[in-house]
């Protein structure tokens, strides 16, 4: 079924990849869980889940707040969107995950990952939302109080217009631009608050990089920004972890390029797996 009712929220979510058993794939392979990040929903990985598929099972959830899953009225979190992905991968009878997450969803999968190490043997991050310096940093508050206000919903597409450049396809910008209007204002206001100002938050650089640190697993992060890429690569320290970094591309590297992106991570995987 596409729906699973959890304790307090409805998740939807696909299952797809070899055989009709959710949890039986080739031997060795790790199951993929795709998470979509802040705004959005699974259907950005539409592209990419028919490659992996072909050799994997993957999942693919509609956090929290977001898509056709259910709506609360407060724990649109992280944190609890992680708890969320703990339930949604025991009901699957998934086993260990390779978990690849896109911004807010590389918050979520590593939460899940520290808090549920039993769960996750590896992560791919998509220009995680984590590790901004106080020049961006400090702006947060801001920014968290408009998305709060009456024109919170103005102030997302706002401040999502600056994942796109010159290179992103009109398609990605209206297709987010389209997802983010779709998307309850609380929920946004209270997801963003949890990334980036609550108390723990990972989403500034001192409290990520403690993050980090308490990661055990193996980790392949892309990044756009150079000098994001340079300060997340000594963090990494689990065997077998690599930072990519593509220069020009946009925050959503990942719909912009996807047959190189799948390419880049089922490359990483089988390496990893071979170890």
């Amino acid at each position: 079924m596409p729906f699973a009712d959890l304790p307090d929220v409805r998740i939807f979510h696909t299952v797809d990849g070899p055989a009709d058993d959710p949890s039986s794939g080739p031997p060795g392979r790790l199951p993929v869980l795709l998470v979509h990040g802040w705004g959005s929903d699974s259907h950005e990985w539409v592209r990419h889940i028919p490659a992996l598929a072909a050799r994997r099972r993957v999942i693919a959830p509609d956090l929290r707040g977001h898509g056709a899953s259910g709506v609360p009225r407060r724990g649109n979190t992280p944190r609890a969107m992680a708890g969320d992905l703990a339930l949604l991968l025991e009901r699957s009878a998934m086993d260990r995950v390779a978990a690849v997450g896109h911004s807010m969803g590389g918050q979520v999968i590593g939460h899940l990952a520290t808090e549920r190490p039993d769960l996750v043997s590896a992560l791919v991050t998509v220009d995680p939302a984590y590790g901004f310096g106080p020049e961006l940093a400090d702006s947060f508050p801001v920014l968290a109080d408009r998305l709060a206000g009456p024109r919170g919903t103005a102030t997302a597409l706002a401040f999502d217009a600056w994942g796109s450049t010159p290179a992103t396809p009109s398609w990605v910008r209206t297709w987010h631009t389209r997802r983010l209007l779709a998307t309850p204002p609380h929920v946004l206001a209270e997801a963003f608050t949890a990334m980036f100002t609550d108390p723990g938050a990972i989403g500034p650089r001192e409290e990520a990089e403690t993050h980090l640190r308490r990661r055990a697993q193996a980790t392949l992060s892309f990044r756009v920004d150079p000098a994001m890429a340079e300060w997340e690569r000594p963090l990494l320290t689990a065997p077998g972890s690599a930072v990519v970094c593509w220069p020009g591309s946009g925050h959503r590297l990942h719909e912009e390029r996807p047959e190189e992106f799948v390419l880049v991570c089922t490359r990483w995987l089988d390496e990893l797996e071979a170890r």
